[in-house]
């Protein structure tokens, strides 16, 4: 953990060194919908998986590259995870299954930019890298079965060892975003595909993926 907040540090000073170069600097917010990816050999375990509502905020540096192309790093605290409702009736019995996991990461995106202005508005394509660390994360499982109800409530370990761990704590997936900038406003819509296996338990071909939806709206500072 120590080791973790050295990292983090050193990637903020780092950010903000650059920003004070940077002929854009954004803050920017939002909402984040996002899913997982689970399966194994055997199966897609995440079809039954639903999208959990979260949130994402932080900022982004922009540098031009010419008047259409520019490079775009940021540094955003966002939510991951996933719910899951199942139920099951045998023999007039109905059992009930529902799981909900929410976790908090560091994203540094790294994204290719191209702009368009249209009639004064400025169109915008994003893509590119992005590397996650995961900082914490909650999990709550319910069973209902026969009216009686077992819950659980757990912090996610983080690490690789599969029978002590839960998620490997680095991420790193592909970013893919479009929006529109309204003078010193941006409205913008991503999605974050992980690449990543970031399940500790591997065995049995078990895999498990961050996919992210992301809603935002930021202000822009400097530049034209």
């Amino acid at each position: 953990m120590k080791n973790l907040s050295k990292l983090l540090i050193v990637v903020v000073l780092l950010a903000i060194g650059n920003q004070c170069y940077a002929q854009i600097f954004r803050v920017k917010a939002g909402l984040n919908l996002s899913n997982m990816l689970y399966k194994d050999n055997d199966a897609t375990l995440s079809d039954h998986f639903k999208m959990i509502p979260g949130f994402h905020i932080g900022a982004t540096a922009e540098f031009p590259i010419n008047k259409m192309f520019s490079f775009e790093p940021g540094l955003l605290l966002s939510t991951k995870g996933y719910k899951a409702e199942e139920s099951e009736t045998y023999q007039g019995v109905t059992s009930e299954y529902k799981a909900n996991l929410t976790l908090y990461y560091i994203d540094i995106p790294l994204n290719a930019k191209a702009t368009f202005d249209v009639g004064g508005v400025k169109i915008y394509g994003a893509f590119g890298p992005y590397l996650g660390i995961g900082l914490s994360g909650k999990g709550k499982t319910e069973t209902n079965y026969m009216g009686q109800t077992e819950s659980d409530n757990h912090d996610v370990k983080w690490g690789s060892d599969a029978e002590n761990d839960d998620l490997k704590r680095f991420d790193f997936g592909l970013t893919f975003g479009a929006g529109a900038e309204i003078k010193s406003f941006l409205f913008g819509i991503s999605y974050g595909l992980g690449l990543v296996n970031i399940s500790s338990y591997t065995d049995g071909g078990t895999k498990a993926c961050n996919r992210v939806l992301g809603i935002s709206v930021g202000y822009k500072f400097g530049g034209k």
